[in-house]
């Protein structure tokens, strides 16, 4: 079996899309069509911007997804049996299966950051990366701080990013540290993405899901908030508003795509070949492409 896997915000890169916009006349017109859709030439900052432009929350999650779906929809077929896409990736993988429509599902994308943006604005906050932890240990450091401070992102056995505040993320990288963390570091993010303080962002993208409209997928989504492959569209709309505030459990998505006979994955778009790492870290027998 065969999946599409799609990265999330991190995986941006200066001079993303340079090559597509100047090879191929359909993606140029996609590109195109997306800078009419967001009202400004996000191509242009894309290609020429820095990498102070593309960390902005608001530019960094359209770019990605619009990277990602326009070498998908580059391909002369869809061939995959499943999809998924780590966080803003989900959205991504949504479109590639045909659950929306491209203009539609980059609009979600550009709600869903501007919302995101606002709440990072709203309270200084941040995430960390630990490395070498069972996920029970981190979370049971998390439940100890009297700050805001939980497990976002669990990425790989062993590899899980925590998100709060400020002072609740300083207060529990200190003490995985203590426990034995090899790497407790703090990440060059606008706010705590997969946290409660992502709160205020809910309603707005919740809304703009409501008046999307949505088609039946070509195969089953593996969805963050649940790690579980899904193909019903109202379970799929709650699932994508859920994960603002929920961790990204990539850890068990991985190993149940694994578990249900997934062997090859295509990783589309971004910086190529962070997907593909976690991947390999879960299991190296696993054939793994990048385009």
């Amino acid at each position: 079996m065969l999946a599409y896997v799609y990265p999330g915000q991190g995986a941006q890169f200066e001079g993303m899309g340079k090559d597509l916009y100047e090879s191929s006349s359909k993606a140029k017109d996609l590109f195109e069509q997306a800078n009419d859709v967001l009202g400004f030439r996000i191509s242009d900052v894309m290609i020429d911007g820095s990498a102070e432009d593309l960390k902005q929350t608001k530019i960094t999650q359209p770019a990605i997804f619009l990277h990602s779906v326009v070498k998908t929809l580059e391909l002369d077929s869809f061939k995959a049996d499943c999809v998924a896409g780590h966080s803003l990736g989900e959205f991504s993988a949504l479109v590639a299966s045909g659950a929306m429509k491209f203009e539609d599902g980059l609009r979600l994308v550009q709600i869903r950051a501007n919302a995101m943006q606002k709440a990072c604005e709203h309270q200084e906050s941040t995430m960390a990366a630990i490395l070498g932890l069972e996920d029970q240990q981190v979370e049971e450091v998390c439940d100890s701080i009297d700050e805001i401070v939980v497990a976002a992102n669990y990425n790989c056995p062993g590899q899980l990013v925590i998100s709060g505040s400020i002072k609740g993320v300083e207060l529990a990288c200190d003490k995985l540290k203590e426990i034995g963390a090899r790497r407790a570091l703090i990440l060059p993010v606008g706010g705590a993405f997969h946290s409660p303080l992502m709160e205020m962002a809910r309603a707005e993208l919740a809304d703009g899901i409501e008046a999307c409209e949505f088609s039946s997928l070509k195969c089953p989504i593996y969805q963050n908030v649940t790690a579980k492959k899904e193909t019903d569209i109202k379970v799929i709309k709650s699932n994508l508003v859920s994960q603002l505030t929920a961790p990204v459990r990539w850890t068990d998505t991985m190993k149940n795509m694994v578990a249900d006979g997934v062997r090859e994955f295509v990783e589309i778009g971004g910086k190529g070949g962070i997907i593909g790492g976690l991947f390999r870290k879960l299991d190296r027998s696993l054939n793994i492409q990048t385009l």
